[in-house]
């Protein structure tokens, strides 16, 4: 598939995201193809794990996103279903302009077939984007209230990157949710972005991500691809 148009930002293996949205109609989906997880109550596999993020209108996305999980002795369920709306509040180095690039995300958290989460929450974070060069960050900073029991929860998230060459990305994350009267779960990701082919939207990620409290899985390995394209008729 041949994809023209200006550039889009592939943000998986990240659990944070970016102050950028897609262009008006233009389609992007983040797809997360294999993803191994090792916990204390056994080993985890999700497969796959999708983001899709299409253009409404200038500065504005809706953004849909879920997964299905495997365990080795279970049987497949949708986990973390969601929809939300994000909007560029400020245009910055993102959008090719100076400063910070800021954002905000919210929406729904849908009913998941998870044992307990069948209800609905909520979620909000305000992200910030901006360049230390050559290290470019994403500061995400969100609350809401949980599927099960509405109970209250924080996000937080900071991602890095670093261009080694101009298709490849070495990139980090540290990131953590904190849900009332639950452990925190905080966990560290070193990866990589890579761009193959200049004149396509297509990107391919992998990433190790390792817990730094006794909630989070001790080690996840997550591999997967992002790739775009137009809704908008071609002119002639």
């Amino acid at each position: 598939m041949v994809l023209t148009g200006s550039p889009a930002w592939a943000y998986r293996p990240f659990v944070s995201t970016d102050a950028a949205v897609a262009d008006p109609k233009e389609v992007e989906i983040e797809l997360g193809y294999f993803e191994f997880a090792t916990r204390r109550e056994g080993d985890l596999f999700t497969t796959p794990k999708a983001v899709l993020n299409y253009g409404l209108v200038d500065r504005l996305e809706i953004v849909g996103e879920f997964a299905v999980e495997e365990g080795r002795h279970d049987s497949l369920q949708l986990v973390d279903p969601a929809v939300f709306l994000k909007a560029v509040l400020r245009e910055g180095v993102l959008q090719e302009k100076s400063g910070l690039s800021v954002a905000l995300e919210a929406g729904p958290l849908l009913p998941s077939s998870a044992p307990g989460e069948d209800g609905v929450g909520f979620e909000a974070t305000g992200i910030a984007s901006g360049e230390i060069r050559p290290v470019t960050y994403h500061l995400n900073l969100g609350a809401g209230v949980t599927r099960m029991e509405t109970r209250p929860f924080w996000t937080w998230g900071l991602i890095t990157e670093l261009p080694v060459i101009p298709a490849f990305r070495v990139v980090s994350e540290v990131n953590g949710e904190s849900v009332e009267q639950e452990r925190a779960n905080n966990s560290v990701l070193v990866g990589f972005i890579w761009q193959p082919f200049e004149s396509r939207k297509l990107w391919i990620d992998a990433g190790v991500r390792h817990g730094i409290t006794s909630a989070a899985p001790e080690w996840q390995v997550t591999v997967g691809l992002t790739f775009g394209f137009s809704l908008a008729p071609e002119r002639r």
